[in-house]
């Protein structure tokens, strides 16, 4: 069987997901009529108390298979790869590297963003396994919101100098490595501070809702329309356009700038090894773009747009399965940390057999001797001269 492509991959998504809402009891009725999650008042003879429902779509998919049982299993699955693998990555870069290149210092933020992430995942899984229904609180229900939004735009904006700083090792190498981590060390504390002021709207809206007539409260699955029209459409557009779409597009041009100045290398002996890791890291790349945040920012426009001009939001079973993908990008940083860092690679062969830091570097030590009186001179005259003695 051939390898499927990342579109192919996305239209089996789509198919299952689609089936699995028509399972949960969503037909095409239903689907007409544009239901959308949007929070409803319900009159109570409770005056003291205020009661809030939703239309029979949202009942549909926060009681149907869909957010129940795939959701959580995706997310179990994430977790169970993506926290031990980034928390060996962020120890592999803070403990056994020593030199702290650029390299190393996006790709150890990008590991921090993860492993973050990672923490909150119980609360996520816990959420959807009990059927949608939160029991943590309305401010744990806003900070996983903020770590979730976060950590995709998080991962997109350091991906992108990840991707720059490879382009421009390859055009400028003879810059002075202190300066060039000097400014990455700035670059990525103003990344910190910019996810950190774009996800404080999250925490300044309400999103825990309790709904009477499903017996659940809610985590950002059910707001008031007047939020999910006004506040939540501007803010996801900002946010796509400006920390998906510009990073985007700056990641696809360092790339084409990468491999054509490869190209033009071609006489250089060492070309062939850094083209083929140049290449690795694109793949690994575009298959993350396409996979994890092209989908999920698209949709994610188009439904805040659905609902602010059309009052509908019949995509969100897709987009809801699209968010839920995007997380797969904690555990595909991994295998660009491999991709990029040779002695990311070194270092962590040598924590998994359980070298020491201190036994590691007297076997490279003990290396680098053997290879330079391998190209002396003079030692290989006494090499020949033993030789002729036997």
């Amino acid at each position: 069987m051939g390898r499927l492509s990342p579109a192919r991959l996305w239209l089996l998504v789509a198919s299952v997901t689609l089936a699995i809402a028509s399972d949960a009891g969503i037909d095409e009725t239903s689907k007409s009529k544009g239901r959308t999650f949007i929070r409803q008042e319900i009159n109570t003879t409770n005056t003291s108390k205020e009661a809030y429902g939703v239309d029979d779509f949202a009942a549909q998919v926060l009681t149907g298979k869909l957010t129940t049982v795939f959701l959580p299993v995706i997310y179990i699955v994430v977790f169970i790869i993506g926290l031990p693998s980034n928390a060996m990555a962020l120890w592999v870069f803070l403990v056994r590297t020593k030199k702290k290149h650029p390299a190393v210092i996006y790709m150890a933020n990008l590991a921090l963003a993860d492993l973050l992430f990672m923490v909150w995942f119980p609360l996520k899984i816990a959420y959807h396994i009990n059927g949608n229904n939160w029991m943590f609180g309305e401010g744990l229900c806003k900070v996983l919101v903020g770590f979730f939004y976060g950590n995709m735009y998080c991962s997109i904006l350091f991906m992108t100098c990840l991707s720059v700083q490879r382009y421009w090792v390859i055009v400028n190498p003879i810059l002075h490595s202190r300066k060039k981590s000097d400014i990455a060390v700035g670059i990525s504390v103003a990344i910190w501070i910019l996810i950190f002021l774009g996800t404080i709207p999250l925490y300044l809206v309400d999103q825990t809702v309790y709904l009477s007539d499903l017996g659940i409260t809610t985590c950002h699955d059910v707001l008031p329309e007047t939020v999910l029209a006004n506040d939540m459409y501007n803010y996801f557009l900002s946010l796509a356009i400006g920390v998906f779409f510009f990073p985007a597009v700056l990641t696809s041009a360092a790339y084409i700038l990468m491999i054509k100045t490869l190209n033009a290398s071609i006489t250089d002996v060492n070309i062939g090894k850094k083209r083929k890791r140049a290449i690795k890291l694109i793949i690994t790349v575009l298959c993350m773009y396409l996979i994890c945040f092209l989908p999920s920012n698209i949709l994610l426009v188009v439904h805040y747009s659905q609902i602010k001009n059309q009052h509908v939001g019949n995509v969100y079973a897709l987009y809801i399965t699209a968010l839920c993908l995007s997380t797969l990008n904690s555990c595909i940083d991994p295998f660009i940390y491999y991709f990029v860092s040779k002695d990311f690679r070194g270092n962590l062969k040598n924590a998994l057999r359980c070298r020491s830091v201190r036994t590691t570097k007297r076997m490279q030590v003990s290396l680098s001797s053997n290879r330079y009186l391998r190209k002396s001179p003079s030692y290989s005259s006494s090499s020949n001269t033993t030789k002729s003695t036997y």
